[in-house]
């Protein structure tokens, strides 16, 4: 049995039900049509609510923690018009609402018109990532793919992420529509380009600590 502290990653299923499914997906709206998702869905009320009632969600509690709040939530659409793969990496950039002058603090960047900087080691370590996967998503909808347990060993460069990669087993993680795929940060992940005509569409939320160091502050929190 996999679980989010040994393995860095956990499935939950039927967090949504298959209506409920529907109805966020119909809340998205992309400025661009041609675009394969969005950063900044955490902002509009109807996902601040759905942030909300997945923290408070019985099986996701153990996983998530009343001391987490959402920061984030980006939307993904994978399809046979919007395909794409993505390399193995870990995520390690934060949302945050100004920029600070500390010497600690790197890899600034604007997406969307919000800034992101890396986070410390410390504040990724207590990150939470949830998946929610509003359509099916099989072998052939290019799945996301996890190296598991990676997460423990801190922030790695190329080299030791890709030695990780072929000295460990890596998952393919597939989902029923409404399941929710939970992991950490640091866990190392991918995903291969969809290879049949199916749709991927995934709400990705970020939980993290109310507080950060260093004077940043987080763009949006729930």
């Amino acid at each position: 049995m996999t679980t989010i502290s040994s393995d860095g990653y956990v499935l939950v299923p039927g967090v949504l039900s298959g209506p409920e499914c529907a109805v966020a997906a119909a809340q998205v709206h992309l400025a661009d049509p041609a675009a394969g998702g969005t950063r900044c869905l955490l902002a509009q009320s109807w996902c601040a609510v759905l942030a909300a009632r997945l923290r408070q969600h019985p099986a996701l509690a153990a996983c998530i923690g009343a001391d987490l709040v959402a920061v984030q939530c980006t939307y993904f659409e994978k399809s046979a018009g919007r395909n794409w793969l993505v390399p193995i990496h870990q995520d390690l950039s934060i949302p945050v609402a100004a920029r600070v002058d500390s010497a600690q603090l790197r890899g600034w960047s604007e997406k969307e018109g919000v800034l992101f900087v890396r986070a410390p080691v410390d504040v990724l370590q207590q990150m939470v990532a949830l998946r929610i996967h509003l359509d099916a998503c099989g072998i052939d909808d290019g799945p996301l793919r996890v190296v598991p347990g990676s997460h423990t060993r801190g922030v790695l460069a190329d080299s030791a992420a890709a030695a990780c990669r072929m000295a460990g087993l890596e998952i393919d993680c597939l989902a029923s529509a409404g399941d929710a795929l939970v992991l950490r940060p640091l866990l190392l992940h991918a995903s291969s380009k969809g290879k049949g005509s199916g749709r991927r569409r995934v709400l990705h939320f970020v939980f993290g600590p109310r507080e950060l160091p260093f004077g940043l502050s987080w763009n949006v929190a729930v």
